[in-house]
C-alpha cells in the first residue's frame, strides 16, 4: 500500500517546477504510508500534478516506482493498493498486441496501467481483483480518472482547493494545498456523533468528499464544480443478482464451495515480495484466515496478537491455543494501560478525520507489534458483515418480533424502568446469576448492553431499531449547541430485503464496514507502514455469501454458521466456540481513572462555550453520570473527546 495525491490547478498551468513542488509537499504529508520511495509527475499544460509515496510490496525494484507512465506516454498512474490477480491479467495482456509490451518489470502497478490502456478504465476495474484507490491521467483526452475498490478498503478523498481539483489518500494531504479551506461541515459533525465516523460521501470538511466504494469519477481542466461520481460496481446490484440466483445445494456443498473460494482468496493475498503474517485474535474470522494461510504455506506462518492484564479484555490465551494447534510462529505482546494510553495523544494525527471507535487503540497497538516483524498482514475483517457475525444479526429479529407487539408508550416506560438499575448493578446481577446459569457469566458488559437495549425499545420500526442499536448519539441534536442535524443517520441504497438479519447485514456492509472497520484498520496499519489485506472482502466471496440462505448463517443462537463449518476442518470447535467479543479496552474505567483529568480539560465548560459547538450542560451531565456509575457513557464521551482532540490538533486556538 501507498499514499497518493494529485491536483488539476489552473494557477500552476505552465509551471512544471511549481506543480512538482506542490505535489512533493502534498505527498510528504503521507510519508508514513510509503517510506520506501516517492515520486512526482507534472503536466504543465493543464496544471496537473501527481504524487506518490511507496510502500514496496511487489517488485520492490525501481521498475515498480510511481507515478508510472505508459510506454506511449499517454497515461500516468498513481495507485494505492494491491491487484491480487495481476499475474492472470498479465498473461491475458501478453496475448494482446500494443505499446504496453514489452514489460519493464513485474509489478502489479504496470499490469493495472496496461489494463487501463488496452481495455479502458471501466473494463480494467471490472476484471480487477484487489483493493485499490487510484488516479489515472489520460494526456490525450485530458481527463483525470479517480477510482476506488468495490468494498472500500482503500481510502480516497477529493475536493476543491480554490479553483483547483485535488485528491489524496488522507485529508492531511489536501490540507497541504495552500488554497484548501478546512471549513467544518456541521452536518458531518452530527453524523460523526451518531456513527463514530463521518460516513461517505461526506467528510468533516465542507470542500472535501470521500469517493464511495465501487465508484469512479472524471475530472477535467477547467471544471468549475466537483464532478459527479458514477458506479462501476454496486453492492445493491450484487445482492439482487445473488438473491435472484440462490444457492440450492446442501450445507456440506456450501461449506466446500466457500472453503475453495476462501482458500483461493487467501492464496492470492499471500503473494508478496516482503515478509507477511496474520493478525490472530482467536475468534472465528481470524482463526480461519490463519488456518487457510498455514494450509497454503510450507513453513510456519507468522501470527500476532496482543494481550491485556485485565482478564475481562484479554483474548491472548485463546489466540495462543489456536496458534499452537495450527503450528504458527506466534508472537504475543502484553500491553499495560500505560502503553495503550500513551497512544491517545497520537490518535488525531493517525486519524486526521474525527473517528471514535475505541478499538482504534488496540488496533494501533497490534499494528505496531506486527510491523516490527513483517510488512504485510492478513486480517479477518469483513467476516462479521458477510456471514452475520454481530450480536444484532442474531438477536435483532427476535427482539423486534417481541417488542413490536407492544405499544410504543409501554416500550418507552419499560426502557425507563430498565435504566433504573445502573450498568454496574446489571454486571453484578449477571455475575451472581452466572453461578446458577454459567452462560450468563460469559456475557460481556451486560450492563452496557441492557442500557443500550433500553434506549432502543421505543423504536418506530425495525430500521429505527437498527439505527438506535448502532448509534452513539441517537439524536445528535441533544448535544450540539445549535440542536438538530444527523437525522435518522445515513440511508444506503437498499434493495428489497424482507429478512431483518439480511437487512442489517446489508446496512453494515454498505456503511459500517467501509466507514468504521476498514477506515480504522487502514489508518492504524498505514501509520506504521504496514499493509493489511482482508480475504473475506474478495468480491467473489461476498457474492457467494449473499447467495446463501439465512439458515446457513444464523442457527442455534449463533451467527457465522457456515464459517464455523469450514473452520471445523482445521480447528476444534472448543478452541473458538465462545461469545462474540469486540476488540475492546476498559475505556469505562480509564475515563474514571487515568484519563479523567484529560477528559475534564478537553470537555471543560469554558472551552465548550468558547467553541460554540456543544451544549456544555449536556456534556457535564454525561461526565457526572459516568463518574458516578449511574450510566456507562464511555462511548458517548470517547466520541466527544476524539472530536475535541482532533479539533485541538487541526484547528488550534478554537
Amino acid at each position: 500500500m501507498c499514499g497518493i495525491i494529485g491536483f488539476l490547478d489552473p494557477g500552476l498551468a505552465g509551471d512544471a517546477q511549481g506543480a512538482r513542488r506542490l505535489a512533493g509537499r502534498m505527498a510528504l504529508a503521507l510519508a508514513h504510508r510509503g517510506p520506501d520511495g516517492f515520486g512526482e509527475y507534472a503536466d504543465p499544460a493543464v496544471g496537473l500534478g501527481l504524487g506518490h509515496r511507496r510502500l514496496a510490496i511487489i517488485d520492490v525494484s525501481e521498475a515498480g516506482a510511481q507515478p508510472m507512465a505508459s510506454r506511449d506516454g499517454r497515461f500516468v498512474l498513481t495507485y494505492n493498493g494491491e491487484l491480487y490477480n495481476y499475474r492472470e491479467l498479465r498473461r491475458e495482456l501478453d496475448g494482446v498486441e500494443g505499446s504496453h509490451l514489452p514489460w519493464r518489470g513485474d509489478s502489479d502497478t504496470e499490469v493495472l496501467l496496461a489494463a487501463c490502456q488496452v481495455w479502458g478504465v471501466r473494463a480494467a476495474l471490472g476484471r480487477a481483483v484487489g483493493m485499490f484507490a487510484l488516479g489515472l491521467w489520460d494526456g490525450a483526452e485530458r481527463v483525470l480518472v479517480l477510482a476506488r475498490d468495490r468494498m472500500g478498503e482503500k481510502p480516497l478523498y477529493y475536493g476543491m482547493a480554490g479553483r483547483a481539483f485535488v485528491f489524496a489518500s488522507e485529508l492531511k494531504a489536501l490540507r497541504a494545498h495552500p488554497a484548501f479551506e478546512a471549513g467544518l461541515d456541521m452536518e458531518s459533525l452530527a453524523l460523526f456523533l451518531r456513527c463514530q465516523y463521518v460516513p461517505a460521501p461526506r467528510s468533516i470538511y465542507k470542500d472535501a468528499r470521500k469517493l464511495l466504494p465501487g465508484h469512479l469519477l472524471e475530472a477535467r481542466p477547467g471544471d468549475a464544480a466537483l464532478p459527479e461520481p458514477e458506479a462501476y460496481w454496486t453492492l445493491r446490484r450484487t445482492v439482487e443478482r445473488a438473491l435472484a440466483d440462490p444457492f440450492r445445494g446442501g450445507e456440506d456443498e456450501a461449506r466446500d464451495r466457500l472453503e475453495a473460494l476462501l482458500r483461493g482468496a487467501v492464496a492470492g493475498q499471500m503473494v508478496s515480495d516482503v515478509p507477511l503474517g496474520a493478525l490472530l485474535s482467536g475468534g472465528v474470522d481470524s482463526s480461519l484466515v490463519t488456518a487457510l494461510m498455514q494450509a497454503e504455506s510450507s513453513r510456519p506462518v507468522r501470527s500476532f496478537t496482543i494481550g491485556f492484564s485485565d482478564a475481562n479484555y484479554d483474548e491472548s490465551a485463546d489466540a495462543a491455543r489456536v496458534a499452537a494447534h495450527l503450528g504458527t510462529e506466534h508472537t504475543a505482546l502484553f500491553v499495560t494501560p500505560a502503553d495503550v494510553l500513551g497512544l491517545v495523544d497520537a490518535l488525531p494525527n493517525i486519524y486526521d478525520e474525527p473517528f471514535s471507535d475505541a478499538s482504534q487503540l488496540p488496533t494501533c497497538m497490534v499494528s505496531r507489534l506486527t510491523r516490527s516483524h513483517v510488512t504485510v498482514c492478513l486480517t479477518g475483517d469483513g467476516g462479521d458483515e458477510l456471514f452475520a457475525g454481530y450480536n444484532r444479526h442474531v438477536s435483532g429479529p427476535a427482539i423486534w418480533d417481541r417488542v413490536s407487539r407492544l405499544p410504543v408508550g409501554l416500550r418507552g416506560a419499560l426502557g425507563s424502568a430498565m435504566r433504573l438499575l445502573s450498568p454496574g448493578g446489571y454486571d453484578a446481577l449477571f455475575r451472581v446469576a452466572g453461578r446458577a446459569v454459567p452462560g450468563l457469566a460469559r456475557v460481556r458488559t451486560p450492563g452496557l448492553k441492557a442500557h443500550k437495549l433500553a434506549d432502543a425499545l421505543p423504536a418506530a420500526d425495525r430500521e429505527d431499531l437498527y439505527w438506535r442499536l448502532v448509534s452513539t448519539w441517537h439524536k445528535p441534536g441533544e448535544v450540539l449547541a445549535g440542536g438538530g442535524g444527523g437525522g435518522r443517520g445515513i440511508r444506503p441504497d437498499m434493495p428489497e430485503l424482507g429478512d431483518f438479519t439480511r437487512w442489517m447485514q446489508y446496512a453494515d456492509t454498505a456503511t459500517y464496514l467501509p466507514g468504521d472497520i476498514l477506515h480504522k484498520v487502514d489508518r492504524a496499519t498505514m501509520a506504521v507502514s504496514l499493509e493489511s489485506r482482508a480475504p473475506y472482502l474478495d468480491h467473489r466471496v461476498a457474492e457467494f455469501a449473499w447467495r446463501l440462505p439465512v439458515s446457513m448463517l444464523v442457527a442455534g443462537g449463533q451467527g457465522k454458521r457456515i464459517l464455523r463449518r469450514v473452520l471445523d476442518n482445521y480447528v476444534p470447535r472448543a478452541l473458538v466456540d465462545r461469545p462474540k467479543a469486540g476488540f475492546d479496552v476498559p475505556l469505562d474505567r480509564w475515563l474514571r481513572g487515568p484519563l479523567k483529568a484529560w477528559a475534564a480539560e478537553l470537555l471543560a465548560p469554558d472551552r465548550l462555550r468558547r467553541q460554540g459547538l456543544f451544549n456544555e450542560g449536556v456534556v457535564a451531565r454525561q461526565l457526572a453520570d459516568h463518574a458516578s456509575g449511574r450510566r456507562d457513557n464511555q462511548y458517548r464521551l470517547w466520541n466527544l473527546l476524539m472530536f475535541q482532540a482532533w479539533l485541538e490538533r487541526w484547528t488550534p486556538g478554537l
